[in-house]
């Protein structure tokens, strides 16, 4: 049974980086200290009242922050915004420079996005080492309309028109 598992596991993971994904940044002000990650896991959940979810491991370094602060951004990236994505993924240096001010409800606010959304925390619901965060929007801009950045089988891509008309 626990090669059938491993097996599953191994299709999972494969499967799923074959799904692309949008990327955004999630961040945080808990106790006047910002955190911040890069996410694939945001999605709308209703357009009245507007609510996101996004998905984490309480593992993460940032779950302490959000499992105990009210407000939280979203940060919508395009194409231009590789080396953020990479910055809020891959290092501890997260919040170094002035590619970010705290916005609405202290919530960190990075510059230069394709958008951002401030929520407050309606439920976390943790299942064994994860948790779904619910987030009702509460503030928000649209930035400049651009290539959204996509993430696929482990690597930044953009989307492709597709030569067909409806």
């Amino acid at each position: 049974m626990a090669s059938d598992e491993a097996a599953f596991e191994g299709t999972f993971k494969e499967m799923f980086r074959r799904h692309a994904a949008g990327v955004a940044i999630i961040t945080v002000n808990y106790n006047g200290v910002p955190y911040g990650f890069t996410a694939t896991s945001v999605a709308s959940l209703s357009a009245k009242p507007p609510r996101f979810t996004f998905n984490m491991a309480r593992s993460s370094s940032s779950w302490p922050a959000v499992a105990n602060t009210t407000y939280i951004g979203v940060h919508m990236l395009g194409l231009e915004n590789q080396e953020l994505a990479d910055r809020f993924a891959r290092t501890k240096e997260r919040f170094a420079g002035d590619h970010w001010a705290l916005g609405p409800h202290e919530v960190p606010i990075l510059k230069d996005v394709a958008g951002w959304l401030i929520g407050q925390i309606q439920m976390r619901l943790s299942f064994e080492n994860n948790a779904v965060v619910v987030v009702e929007v509460v503030e928000g801009q649209v930035g400049e309309d651009g290539t959204p950045l996509l993430y696929h089988s482990g690597a930044y891509g953009q989307p492709v028109p597709l030569d067909y008309e409806i």
